[in-house]
Parts: structure tokens; C-alpha cells; sequence
């Protein structure tokens, strides 16, 4: 097979042929049609990832594909089956293995390019929102990084949970962006101070105390300003640092205020609760088949080109969501 191959943490990967993958116990090999671009990606390749592979490794962490071949005990999946799955690493390639219960057969309907977009954007956004968040129809959620690839999902994630949304992006056409896909409001941090922005919109809505809960894939200052107008009781829901910046967390305001602070990694949260996981990812698979979802992919990449991907997410300059093709099968 041919992969992206990284032998040590911050080396630059390389398009290489690469031995094929074996359906060990419990395991699946799939074809890859498609993989996903995330930020996590960048941070793999650091070795600064909380997974930390031993060895050479290749990027991706969401894929679609055919199954090519199934290990002993592996059940309700066959060799042909048209897949998604959530490997560890690995799906910058033309083909992986993963544990068969991270791989979720495809309804009738779900294109492969649609199933690699929306695994980990879409269940971090539904499963950070609902189930750590504790979204409640009414509330106002102020959503940072609302044009990229995770923030778009979360605008249309809170707007299916009844909420409220108050959007945060740079720059007139990302605003544009998220103002397409459902926010209620959009504040362009290029232009202006976000909190007092998003004081000046609450108060507007009757609720002069702040948002309920804040959303943010960003860090850095962007958290700093966003503590500064929730309300009593708010959740910070805090998904990653795309600014660089890991904020440090003034516990003061969180005690003043009542306000909870909540970290949610959405692969280990899968792990840790296998019951709410089965649910969730029926949920959204459901939305997706039924078109009430809608990955925005931007731009897709052939496997030759993923380095240019990663770049663009590296660099923010992306809109919507990046796939790779890795393969050519329809």
C-alpha cells in the first residue's frame, strides 16, 4: 500500500510504499476511500497528541472505506461491507487496520467522502453539546471558530439542540460562512472586542448576565474574553487550542460565577462511556442519513497533496472541512 509514513515525532512524513496491514483477532482492514483532516493531525505528528504511536505511523484518525479482509471474532462485519471508521492514527493511507468495534457500517444513502467528514466534527460538536455541556433548548451558546471544520458543526449541532447561537469567526466571509449554516449572530474578532460584542447581543435578548455556554475549539485570548460574559452557572466547554495557547484558568471567576469549566475529548470519551457512545453516534448517523446534517467539505485533496491539507489547517486558513481521497473507488 502507499502511506504518509512519520518515523519520529516532528520529522516531515513521506509518501512511501508501505507493507499492507494484517486482520489480526479483532481486528479490520479497510480500503480507504476518504479520511478527514483534524487539527489533531498537526499534533500527532508533534508527538504533543494524548495517543502517542511507537514507531512509524502515518496521520488520520477518521476514515471511510471497504472492508478487505476481517479477523477472527470480528462480528456483524463482512469483507465488501462500505464503512466509516475512527482508527487510532493511520488513515493517510491507501488502506488500515483498526479495532472492529471503532468501525460503523454505512446506511444506504451516506457517500464515503460525507462519512470521512463528519465522524469526529460532527460527535464532538453533538456529543461535547449534549451530553457534556448539557445544552437545553432556549439557552444562547457563543461558538468560537464557527467557519472551521469543527465550530460550523457546533453552530448546527446547538441549533438542532433548541439553542440560541452567537457565532465567532474572522473576517467577512467566514462570517458569511457562519452565518449560512445557522448562527444567530456573528461577531468578527478581526473587527472588534468579542465580549463586549457578545454583552451588547445579550442584553439585546434579555439576558444582560451573558451566554450559557461557550463553545471553543480556539484557547488563547479568545477563552480569556469569552469567561469575562457568561452568565451565572455557564459551562466553558473546551474542545482544543487551535490559537497555540492553553489558557490558564482563573478558578476565582469559575467560583464567583458558578461557572464550569469542562474539558471533552471526544476518542476518549467514547471509551470511557461505550453505552452513551452507541447512542450519540446512531443519533447523528441518523441526521447525516436524514439530511439534517450536511458536512461542508471545502476542498478535497489526493492522497499526494494531504501535506498541503495539513498546512492549511496548521496555518487557519481553511473553511468548512478537508478530506483526503485516498483511493479511486466510487
Amino acid at each position: 500500500m502507499k502511506a504518509w509514513i512519520c518515523k519520529s515525532f516532528g520529522d516531515q512524513p513521506n509518501l512511501i510504499e508501505w507493507p499492507d496491514p494484517v486482520a489480526e483477532p479483532g481486528k479490520v482492514v479497510i480500503d480507504v476511500v476518504a479520511c478527514g483532516v483534524n487539527f489533531a493531525d498537526t499534533l500527532i505528528l508533534q508527538g504533543k497528541y494524548q495517543k502517542r504511536p511507537t514507531g512509524a505511523f502515518s496521520p488520520g484518525f477518521e476514515v471511510s472505506g471497504i472492508v478487505q479482509a476481517v479477523g477472527q471474532d470480528v462480528q456483524g462485519i463482512a469483507v465488501g461491507d462500505r464503512v466509516m471508521a475512527l482508527p487510532d492514527w493511520g488513515g493517510y493511507a491507501t488502506r488500515v487496520a483498526t479495532d472492529a468495534s471503532l468501525v460503523i457500517p454505512l446506511p444506504d444513502g451516506v457517500d464515503f467522502q460525507s462519512a470521512a467528514a463528519f465522524q469526529i466534527a460532527y460527535g464532538t460538536s453533538w456529543f461535547g453539546l449534549k451530553y457534556r455541556a448539557n445544552l437545553r433548548p432556549g439557552e444562547i451558546v457563543l461558538v468560537h471558530g464557527a467557519a472551521g471544520g469543527v465550530g460550523l458543526t457546533a453552530v448546527e449541532c446547538a441549533k438542532l439542540l433548541g439553542a440560541t447561537v452567537i457565532a465567532t469567526a474572522g473576517g467577512a466571509e467566514k462570517c458569511q460562512i457562519a452565518r449560512d449554516h445557522g448562527s444567530d449572530h456573528v461577531i468578527d474578532y478581526k473587527s472588534g472586542n468579542i465580549r463586549d460584542a457578545v454583552r451588547d447581543i445579550t442584553a439585546k435578548l434579555g439576558k444582560p448576565l451573558g451566554v450559557d455556554v461557550v463553545y471553543d475549539p480556539v484557547g488563547g485570548d479568545i477563552f480569556d474574553q469569552s469567561l469575562r460574559c457568561v452568565a451565572p452557572g455557564a459551562r466553558m466547554l473546551l474542545i482544543g487550542f487551535a490559537s497555540g495557547t492553553v489558557p490558564q484558568i482563573p478558578a476565582n471567576i469559575l467560583l464567583v460565577k458558578n461557572v464550569a469549566a469542562i474539558g471533552f475529548y471526544f476518542g476518549a470519551y467514547l471509551e470511557q462511556n461505550p453505552a452513551i457512545a452507541q447512542q450519540g453516534m446512531a443519533e447523528i448517523l441518523g441526521l447525516l442519513r436524514d439530511g439534517k446534517i450536511r458536512p461542508m467539505i471545502s476542498q478535497k485533496y489526493p492522497l499526494a497533496d494531504a501535506m498541503d491539507a495539513l498546512s492549511a489547517i496548521r496555518h487557519r486558513t481553511a473553511t468548512g472541512k478537508l478530506i483526503i481521497d485516498c483511493c479511486d473507488i466510487s
